[in-house]
């Protein structure tokens, strides 16, 4: 059987989608459909029947309801089902997986007529992958339900551009449930990352450069369960489910290279805890960063110190780990009685440090955040085998956070830890492959936890930026230039 033949069988049985398969430019989120309703439950039996068509298809696919049977000139709830995902997480820097709660929301309210028939439409919105009860319920009582599957679908744009564009990936209609919920990108045959959307209702967008020879280049989307791609999908227990293949052409012209490492700090993470007493400003910035400190309370013309907490130890080497408090700086304060400590963003872990000013048997307290950041590489060009160095800072030390996952021209080359170096994570590489530009990407991951399926620790999560546990924490980009020549030529 030729290539194109075995695509054209694989097509025909719903397993590899090598076009576009439908559009969601009109689908709302489930929850935009209407107000939240019961999980309602049958009771004394089913009443009436629902008939949808069609009985799948992606997110913005027209569907229409038919009833009948149902108790005469009514007035019921057309209700759809789906969940509420969350990643579990705790103030012990522990990583407890990922949860789903179900939830319903009114798709419309619909009147049987003087037969106990009725018809509705609503469109399918962007949600959850596979499959949903639509549900006919008279308030807390479930009459009779349908199901109905939502497609899953992957876009790639643009098409095509120089080495180094930002290449778009978009997913609609990833799955909740085990063997649904873990996909894999395949770039060139080689494993990039992986793929989520637990809090992001089945959707998922992310961006990868373009990387290789001018020419086309392969982007394959398989599902993961057990941490990587599972090769062979149309032979595994769930055969059903859909492997993509879509292509991104590269282009002759000028590379498109990523900012520099000081122009990709974050501006504004999420989920910073509140500062307490103690204002820090800024209240997050990163290692060497002027920061004042101010409080106020304090006896005038007393002398006050500032401690700062800071976590010690790892997760491997027998060392137990525990916060530990420094004094940084100290403060006279004012005839107000405040008193502004000044301080440089202490070279260490990243995430929310307490701070603690003691007053006798008082104590202010507030918070400050160290973000990660990244220093140039120590050389950006130089002949294939030319060394060079990535060094991060502010790298953190819960599950969530002390790890980076590094892809070198999309292929995973393993993760660096920060934990045991306090934040500072240096990286030794060597440059390889031909002539021109390469690109160097490293992934917020996940190190550890207690789940065990899917199983997606220390790998890149490509949706780091929309959906990561814990903390909201950056990717960041580099380029090396490969040139002709020998190892003396290397430079920055």
């Amino acid at each position: 059987m030729t290539r194109s033949v075995l695509a054209t069988a694989l097509v025909s049985i719903g397993l590899l989608v090598v076009g576009a398969v439908g559009s969601s430019a009109s689908a709302k989120l489930a929850k935009e459909f209407g107000p939240s309703v019961s999980l309602a439950e049958p009771s004394g039996g089913f009443v009436g029947q629902i008939a949808l068509a069609p009985e799948h298809g992606t997110a913005g696919t027209p569907v229409t309801v038919k009833g009948r049977n149902f108790p005469k000139d009514r007035d019921f709830d057309l209700a759809w089902r789906t969940m509420d995902g969350r990643w579990n997480t705790n103030d012990k820097g522990e990583y407890h997986g990922r949860s789903y709660a179900p939830v319903a929301y009114r798709i419309a309210r619909v009147h049987s007529d003087v037969q106990g028939n009725f018809e509705a439409h609503f469109t399918t919105p962007e949600d959850f992958g596979f499959q949903h009860d639509i549900v006919v319920q008279d308030g807390n009582r479930l009459l009779t339900q349908a199901g109905f599957d939502i497609d899953m679908t992957m876009d790639v744009t643009p098409a095509s551009g120089p080495v180094g564009t930002p290449i778009t990936v978009e997913f609609k209609g990833i799955g909740w449930r085990q063997l649904e919920n873990s996909w894999d990108l395949v770039y060139d045959n080689a494993f990039t990352g992986w793929v989520s959307s637990v809090t992001t209702n089945g959707t998922a967008r992310f961006t990868i450069p373009a990387t290789g020879r001018p020419g086309v280049h392969v982007l394959e989307a398989i599902h993961g369960e057990f941490t990587f791609p599972y090769r062979n999908p149309q032979q595994n227990p769930r055969p059903d489910r859909p492997r993509f293949v879509k292509q991104f052409t590269i282009t002759p012209g000028a590379p498109v290279l990523p900012p520099a490492p000081e122009a990709q700090l974050q501006t504004a993470p999420r989920g910073l805890p509140p500062q307490g007493d103690l204002k820090a400003d800024p209240p997050f910035a990163p290692v060497g960063t002027t920061v004042a400190i101010k409080g106020s309370g304090f006896k005038p013309g007393q002398t006050y110190k500032l401690a700062f907490a800071s976590m010690t130890g790892n997760r491997v080497g027998g060392v137990d780990m525990s916060e530990a408090l420094s004094t940084l700086t100290e403060a006279v304060a004012g005839a107000d009685g405040t008193a502004t400590f000044r301080i440089k963003a202490p070279d260490d872990l990243g995430g929310p440090h307490g701070l603690v000013v003691k007053d006798g048997n008082k104590a202010s307290t507030g918070v400050f955040s160290i973000i990660p950041s990244a220093l140039p590489l120590t050389a950006s060009k130089g002949p294939a085998g030319a060394p060079f160095s990535i060094h991060l800072k502010g790298v953190g030390w819960t599950e969530t956070a002390n790890i980076y996952a590094m892809v070198y021209d999309n292929f995973y080359s393993g993760y660096a830890c920060g934990f045991n170096s306090q934040g500072d994570v240096e990286i030794q590489m060597y440059a390889t492959g031909d002539p021109g530009w390469h690109f160097i990407d490293l992934y917020p991951a996940i190190y550890k936890g207690q789940e065990s399926r899917p199983n997606n620790f220390r790998i890149p999560q490509l949706t780091y930026e929309a959906d990561h546990p814990g903390e909201d924490l950056p990717r960041f980009s580099f380029a090396f230039e490969i040139v002709e020549g020998d190892l003396q030529g290397a430079t920055r």
